[in-house]
Order: structure tokens, then C-alpha cells, then sequence
């Protein structure tokens, strides 16, 4: 079987206003859907990925008019929808969180970063990582999700692994002067694990912060099938969603695991 993705390499800059990168980024995805199955936007394009001070001032809820207003656009158009990963205000806990909603509208699944980049700075000093590895079926096949800083950590990809992944689904806000290790890990991701990867960076400019575009999907074997560049853009690419399973009969390293 086949499924068409889009992923929207979406713009945040400091000189442009939230309300404007929203709306566009609302008719990006809007144009998107009559050309994929999944949409995908890249990690905390409403603030910046990098500006931990706007994060905090644009949180909201779950049920905000931010999730709200996406989960209209995907029932409009019976599209599945990434929201990428957006600043979550839960109760006194703000968290970086992937949303993902169904073609009905639903909430499909919310996959809160577990790994926060900055060290002693950055998003440790807002966020709260989250526990739990996600998993579930989309046009993808059995899909989990990750965030950003997850690439750079090979157990959180076999977990997913573990709990039937075939295809992973990732939102990011990479810098462009580590944009060579955002191209060898999702490489990397794919070999070792025999997965697809989905993968939305965003790119622009924020809290002194540039970021590196690079989206890209990569197939089982680790080959890039398509890869964006360092503007704002779509990227639509279609997927073979059987040729994990097929790599895997036919290369079935995973079952050497020790």
C-alpha cells in the first residue's frame, strides 16, 4: 500500500507577528491536505523552538483554540494532521507535546518530549519531559512519535520499536549548524530500526537561533527518498507503507537483538 505525506518546513521568524505565521502556517496546511494523507509541521513553530520565553507566554492547553482550530481543518478535510509539537500548558506543568488528530477531528494521540534540550538553559528551564513512548496505527502503518532532541537517542527509536513501530514520525527545530547530524541520525534511525522516517524541521530565525530545514523522508533501508531544503516549503513525498515489513523478512537483523 501507499500514503502521501506533506511536510509543511514552515518560517518562524522574530520579526513576524504570531497571529500572521498561525494564519499562515493554517493555509499551508489547508493547501497540504488536498495533496497527502498526513500533514506534518515541524516542533514549537508558534513560539520559535528556541525562544523558551515565547513558549511560555503562547501555552495552551489541549483544548485550546490552537489544537481546536486544527482539529476543524482536519475533519473540513478528512486529512490527518501533526500539529508538530506545540508548548502545552497542563495545570502548573508547561510540556513540548506532539499532537496528532485524526481525518474525524479526534485527538489521535499527544506524545510529550521526553528528552528537553539545553542542558542547565534552553527548554529544561520551562518544560517538563514526559514518560510515556507512543505508538499507534496511521497511514503510516504502526507509527511512533518523537520530538527533536529524541534523535539523538537510539533507545527511545527501539522502544518504539519494541511496541510494533514500522515508521517514525518526527517534529523538529534543528540549527543549522548541527544540520549534518540531523542528516545522519534520521539516516541512522532508519537503518538500525528498519523504519520509515517522517521527519519535519522548521527553519528561520529566533532568539539568535537559526534553524536548518532539511525535512526529510528516508525508507527502511536508509535511503533518502525526499529531502527538503533551507527555505520554507512542502514537501510531499509518496510511501510504500509494506517495504519495512519486506526489508525486515528479508534483512531480519532485528531478530539478532541480544
Amino acid at each position: 500500500m501507499s500514503t502521501t505525506v506533506a511536510l509543511v518546513q514552515l518560517r518562524s521568524d522574530d520579526t513576524e507577528p504570531v497571529e500572521a505565521r498561525i494564519d499562515r502556517a493554517v493555509e499551508l496546511t489547508r493547501d497540504a491536505t488536498e495533496r497527502a494523507d498526513l500533514v506534518v509541521l515541524p516542533e514549537l513553530w508558534v513560539s520559535g523552538a528556541f525562544d523558551v520565553a515565547a513558549a511560555g507566554r503562547l501555552a495552551e492547553p489541549i483544548d485550546g483554540e490552537l489544537v481546536e482550530g486544527f482539529r476543524r481543518l482536519a475533519a473540513e478535510h478528512s486529512t490527518w494532521i501533526h500539529l508538530g509539537a506545540v508548548p502545552e500548558r497542563s495545570g502548573e506543568r508547561t510540556h513540548n507535546t506532539s499532537v496528532l488528530v485524526a481525518p474525524d477531528g479526534s485527538i489521535a494521540a499527544v506524545y510529550r518530549k521526553r528528552h528537553l534540550f539545553g542542558f542547565d538553559g534552553g527548554e529544561t528551564t520551562l518544560m517538563t519531559a514526559g514518560d510515556d513512548l507512543v505508538v499507534l496505527d496511521t497511514p503510516l502503518g504502526s507509527t511512533g512519535l518523537a520530538t527533536c532532541y529524541d534523535l539523538r537517542f537510539p533507545e527511545h527509536f527501539r522502544g518504539l520499536v519494541d511496541r510494533g513501530a514500522t515508521a517514525f514520525l518526527l517534529a523538529s527545530g534543528w540549527p543549522d549548524r548541527r544540520i549534518e547530524h540531523w542528516r545522519v541520525l534520521l539516516r541512522a534511525r532508519a537503518i538500525e530500526d528498519q523504519c520509515w522516517v517522517v521527519a519535519c524541521n522548521g527553519v528561520g530565525t529566533h532568539a539568535g537561533v537559526t534553524l536548518g530545514g532539511r525535512s526529510a523522508v528516508i525508507d527502511p533501508l536508509g535511503e533518502v527518498l525526499a529531502e527538503a531544503g533551507t527555505d520554507e516549503e512542502v514537501l510531499v513525498a509518496t510511501i510504500d507503507t509494506d517495504a519495512a515489513a519486506t526489508w525486515r523478512q528479508e534483512f531480519p537483523a532485528l531478530a539478532d537483538r541480544r
